[in-house]
């Protein structure tokens, strides 16, 4: 089988879940993988060093052929800029894509932006290559929410492209059941959807010895409780500031590590250091193997959203990273999540965007003894390895994506 990876980000970007290892996966099962994308310019915005932009190139990754297109590479919080790379990638591989990329069997669109369909329906149009569309953002939801783009008509227009493209597709996955249940209720047809979970980036789980050795932050000693990730407006991480405000008298020993950066990072920082909060570690965006070394000494793993409808809905990646990581979870998040975290057996819950009850649920995590919190651990480890781990999930993709490159019979009379 023939499969063309149709994805805004590619390595040299940080692109872990359907990105190069995915890719060298499905040639290793035996398929033909090609991918077209854009110049590498995530997250900074700017392209990166050894890439200039041109109308087209192409390059070898690993034994993989990559098709790279023109765009304009913007990612800050213009929502000009950013509508158009959207675009002017949409459009560029949709104009050069055809000519440029061996004809596939079956495309796969990695939704990101929703305009992303675009170079997918030329392909069905042109040579009747069917798509599988992989929603991880539901749109318009996911750029009106974040008041991304907020003008009058605009969620109305996205709403109906992105009812084409489901229409189009010949299979949709979703990332969760709530994502199922809202394209359900859009009208999609409900064989027409498979759910199937994202997994992590397995190098960034902590090693034996990880635990060990050198500690350049200072995390042995204490209970870290740790996020990491974004410091975005969805994450509404003020609020995590707070519980550890809340706490902070009560039990000096506990420490919340937040780990990343994001469009929030400046006001998180001036936020704990206006009271003074000496509980609080603000720690760089760390490579997946060093962040694996922070795991290994965390007590619990944070999972936080904005409490609406959209954060309900889905799962966000940094889930599958803590179960997986064999540590005690607390999810501050209603719906999917935490219904997949449930099954897992080593996770608590609690309700987002509320200071007093994360903190409280904080304290009784770090009540329990420490038997306790191991056997938590060892449940999520568990549970990651048999039902969202790398191979399970790629085993998945893979027969979705034959199912869909299968073309339906016509019907006797050509009809």
């Amino acid at each position: 089988m023939r499969v063309l990876l149709l994805t805004p980000l590619f390595q040299p970007e940080p692109n872990h879940l359907k990105g190069l290892a995915f890719a060298r996966e499905l040639v290793r099962r035996g398929h033909d993988v090609e991918v077209l994308t854009g110049f590498p310019h995530y997250p900074a915005g700017k392209v990166y060093p050894g890439y200039r932009i041109r109308p087209w190139m192409r390059e070898i990754l690993d034994g993989v052929p990559v098709t790279r297109v023109m765009m304009y590479p913007s990612h800050d919080r213009s929502a000009v800029r950013r509508t158009a790379g959207y675009l002017s990638l949409a459009g560029t591989a949709a104009l050069l894509g055809p000519p440029l990329v061996a004809r596939p069997d079956v495309v796969h669109v990695y939704q990101g932006p929703a305009t992303l369909a675009w170079p997918a329906m030329v392909f069905r149009m042109m040579f009747g290559t069917p798509y599988v569309l992989d929603v991880q953002d539901m749109w318009p939801e996911s750029v009106t929410v974040t008041g991304m783009l907020s003008l009058p008509g605009v969620s109305a227009v996205l709403g109906a492209w992105s009812k084409a493209t489901y229409r189009l597709a010949r299979k949709i996955i979703v990332l969760s059941n709530g994502y199922k249940k809202c394209l359900e209720a859009r009208g999609v047809p409900e064989k027409k959807i498979e759910v199937v979970y994202n997994w992590c980036d397995e190098r960034s789980l902590p090693g034996e010895t990880d635990g060990e050795g050198s500690d350049p932050f200072g995390l042995a000693g204490r209970f870290n409780v740790v996020y990491s990730g974004n410091f975005g407006a969805l994450q509404a991480l003020g609020g995590v500031l707070d519980a550890a405000f809340l706490i902070e008298e009560k039990r000096p020993d506990i420490r919340f590590v937040f780990v990343g950066d994001g469009v929030e990072e400046s006001a998180l920082k001036k936020k704990a250091a206006g009271r003074g909060q000496k509980n609080v570690l603000f720690i760089p965006r760390q490579a997946p193997e060093s962040l694996g070394r922070i795991t290994a000494r965390a007590d619990v793993l944070l999972v936080h959203l904005k409490d609406d409808p959209l954060a309900r809905m889905g799962i966000p990646q940094k889930t599958q990273a803590s179960l997986a990581a064999g540590k005690p979870v607390l999810l501050a998040i209603r719906g999917s999540a935490a219904e997949l975290a449930a099954r897992a057996g080593g996770a608590w819950t609690c309700r987002p965007e509320d200071p007093a009850a994360l903190a409280e649920a904080v304290l009784g995590l770090a009540s329990l003894s420490w038997n306790e919190r191991e056997m938590m651990g060892r449940k999520n480890a568990e549970f990651y390895r048999k039902e969202l781990a790398f191979s399970i999930g790629v085993g998945r993709m893979t027969a979705v994506f034959e199912e869909a490159a299968v073309r339906p019979r016509r019907k006797e009379g050509g009809r």
